[in-house]
């Protein structure tokens, strides 16, 4: 299965959340590799804690390969090369993690057609060897995404099972971004077809994932003023009818990561660490980052729309 991780905007929480999704899908036993297709900004490494790809690589990444002047990107194993002791080693019951990075200095480039065959020839390695490969696209109408939109549409990718994740905030700017990225003029709907892709199945591989969400009900607001808590829930209300009228609500929702001020400060892979011992982050984010996990390929969570 191919998961692309996309946003129109940056700051949406994209590839934290996908870096979180992919370690949960790991220790459910799933084999999971994450690509750094961010071209402008490859910075998953910091998030996995791989000091050397914390701005990419300079081993041959993704960039070397796509553009032809590496014959393989680097393979990175998370469970070895992190520097964070609370990731090394792999857990019992735990399948393969693995990093591609980006490289250093890396920019965006176009969709040749050379580049897109060499990307398909990664996809097709990457599906051969893993369960799920979450692949993180740069942030908006990117190349990226038209390289894998090209890429996925051809003969050798056609019948792969094929996911879109379109992360946005729980904003009223983040509601009508993600919208516009999915069905714009030339958001990821009319791109898709335009490179060959049939309109209705890629329509309904789209879902949505809401990011530092603030639940008004929450006991942690206790501490605000009446008149605070009622804004809060007028606004939640109003948020909801948007997403209902742009069609980015319940139905078309994987999933919604609730604010953690661990993710708001630190980028980072939240360990069972961090719940149980430290108790700096909250179980209710990795509760979430559990069912997104889980809901890559249930078949009730990707039903037509």
């Amino acid at each position: 299965m191919l998961v692309f991780a996309a946003s129109d905007k940056g700051g949406t929480g994209r590839s934290v959340t996908g870096a979180n999704v992919a370690y949960r899908r790991a220790l459910q036993g799933g084999d999971v590799a994450y690509l750094d297709f961010d071209f402008g900004s490859p910075t998953v490494g910091a998030i996995f804690n791989v000091e050397s790809a914390v701005r990419g690589t300079d081993k041959g990444g993704l960039h070397s390969y796509l553009r032809g002047s590496t014959d393989a990107p680097q393979w990175l194993d998370v469970w070895v090369e992190s520097d964070r002791p609370s990731l090394r080693g792999r857990p019992d019951g735990a399948g393969r993690l693995v990093l591609l990075p980006g490289d250093k200095g890396g920019g965006e480039f176009a969709a040749t057609e050379d580049v897109v065959r060499r990307c398909v020839r990664l996809l097709q390695r990457m599906e051969e060897d893993f369960d799920v490969t979450l692949i993180d696209l740069s942030a908006g109408r990117s190349y990226a995404t038209d390289i894998v939109l090209t890429a996925t549409a051809t003969p050798e990718l056609r019948d792969v099972t094929t996911r879109w994740l379109v992360f946005h905030r729980w904003t009223r700017q983040h509601i009508i971004a993600a919208d516009g990225l999915v069905r714009g003029d030339d958001g990821i709907i009319e791109l898709g077809v335009a490179r060959g892709h049939d309109r209705a199945a890629l329509v309904n591989s789209i879902r949505f994932v809401r990011t530092a969400v603030v639940n008004p009900n929450s006991d942690e607001l206790a501490g605000l003023r009446p008149e605070q808590v009622a804004w809060l829930r007028n606004t939640n209300q109003a948020l909801q009818r948007l997403s209902g009228d742009r069609r980015v609500g319940r139905t078309a929702l994987l999933g919604s990561v609730p604010l953690d001020p661990v993710l708001q400060w630190r980028e980072q892979l939240i360990t069972d660490w961090d719940t149980t011992i430290r108790q700096t982050a909250n179980r209710a984010t990795v509760d979430a980052f559990e069912l997104i996990a889980k809901r890559l390929d249930e078949p009730g969570a990707w039903v037509g729309l």
